[in-house]
């Protein structure tokens, strides 16, 4: 397929617009619907092809100009020329055509959305190191012969999109002020060469109001002289609560600090190691917790993929039991403390899908799940069913996979109540979902 013009007929699940030019269906990054773009195909295979932006022929009166000078080419980003308001249209639209193209779900009621504020809202970022003439197909964690020159300064950002090749960053605007604080700390440090060549990537976690950060520093090669390191993070970061440096070719770790920050939301602190997950939303983990628990009472709540108890905690107060199953050991160990005087929670330490399937107590009132993007393992949808809660709570970041899932469910007997769109990825094409379900008598 040589270059073309395309007119883009509507925005899709994945950042991109759709189009169709001689029978080829053609996805295309950073455009609007009803936009004629000039484009290049970068892949073509039997089905689709995806293309290059080259130009905008005729641009959509909504257009915007992005803020950051790295949009395009860093990975992290989609919508950026979108108009905050327009992201959150396209994507309820988006998200009500994806329930229905895969999981056959036609939901025709209202989605409610929540939305952020659309910058400086991360809590959490994690940024590869690399030097920037490093070899594009790079995957394996070992540094090329070129980052090992120590006349190549590292360099430090996020991979371009589909790619392992690093787009150094000076500026993101989605980070929290402490982030971006941080990215630069280590961005002028590696320029310096005060860091170890060994780095390989930086994950930095912060608390609410930005005060203190976890970091964890991922090597391939343990560094020497570790304590010369650390000193020198601490100068870098003053606010670093705890400092992780974790070498996986030789599966070595070493912990300087508690290992771990706490998290206030709402009445209740909720501590969160290196290696536990969080939402990375600094603004809207208040009104999500809220969404998924309020309002909710009974015998028996069970809450599955549990993380460091988000949802456990606050159903305790209105349910007589609640389980907690959760397969990461980190996270149970928070969670285990974020607990603590709760006497009515058990925290389960299991694979969800194997505690499904050895389930044999009572029908739970409510079943809460918040799985990672991929969503629940074959089979796991229909055996959730035969467990027969009275309601499910669903939370996905990931529409497809949730559509995949909702449609079992509905087959063995559940309604939709309701559809909410937590819009905790602003500039991106990702989004939060909550659907809850009721059992049909």
């Amino acid at each position: 397929m040589p270059p073309t013009d395309v007119t883009i007929e509507k925005l899709i699940y994945g950042g991109d617009g759709l189009a169709h030019d001689g029978g080829s269906t053609i996805f295309v990054p950073f455009v609007l619907p009803a936009e004629r773009v000039g484009i290049s195909p970068v892949e073509q295979k039997k089905k689709f092809v995806r293309a290059r932006l080259d130009r905008v022929v005729s641009p959509s009166p909504d257009r915007a100009t992005a803020r950051c000078r790295h949009f395009s080419v860093c990975g992290g980003c989609h919508y950026q020329h979108i108009p905050y308001d327009a992201q959150l249209t396209f994507k309820a639209e988006i998200l009500r055509e994806t329930l229905r193209r895969i999981g056959h779900v036609d939901w025709t009621g209202p989605i409610a959305t929540y939305p952020s504020q659309p910058w400086a809202y991360r809590n959490r970022a994690q940024w590869k190191v690399r030097a920037p003439k490093e070899a594009r197909n790079d995957q394996d964690g070992e540094a090329t012969p070129e980052s090992k020159s120590k006349d190549v300064p590292l360099a430090i950002g996020y991979f371009q999109a589909a790619s392992t090749t690093l787009c150094a960053v000076e500026d993101c605007s989605i980070l929290s002020p402490l982030l971006l604080k941080t990215l630069l700390s280590l961005r002028g440090a590696l320029a310096e060469g005060k860091l170890p060549r060994q780095l390989r990537e930086i994950e930095a976690f912060a608390n609410p109001d930005d005060s203190k950060l976890l970091l964890t520093a991922t090597f391939s090669g343990y560094p020497s002289h570790a304590e010369e390191h650390v000193r020198t993070f601490r100068l870098l970061v003053p606010e670093m609560e705890s400092l992780l440096f974790h070498d996986p070719t030789r599966d070595r770790m070493e912990l300087f600090g508690p290992g771990f920050l706490e998290y206030p939301v709402r009445d209740t602190k909720y501590r969160v190691g290196h290696f536990s997950f969080f939402q990375v939303n600094r603004f809207l983990v208040d009104d999500l917790q809220k969404a998924v628990t309020d309002g909710e009472s009974g015998k028996l709540a069970i809450d599955l993929f549990a993380g460091v108890g988000l949802f456990s905690a606050a159903l305790a107060g209105n349910f007589e039991r609640v389980i907690a199953v959760e397969s990461n050991p980190a996270a149970t160990r928070d969670m285990e403390t974020n607990v603590l005087g709760l006497r009515n929670i058990e925290v389960r330490t299991a694979v969800v899908e194997k505690y499904l399937d050895k389930y044999r107590e009572s029908k739970p009132d409510l079943i809460v799940l918040d799985p990672p993007r991929d969503g629940l393992e074959p089979g796991t949808a229909k055996r959730l069913a035969a467990v027969a809660p009275a309601r499910i709570t669903y939370v996905s970041c990931e529409p497809p996979t949730l559509a995949r899932d909702l449609g079992p469910l509905v087959e063995a007997g559940y309604s939709i109540a309701d559809i909410q769109l937590f819009d905790l990825f602003p500039q991106t094409f990702h989004m939060e979902t909550i659907v809850r379900l009721v059992r049909r008598m």
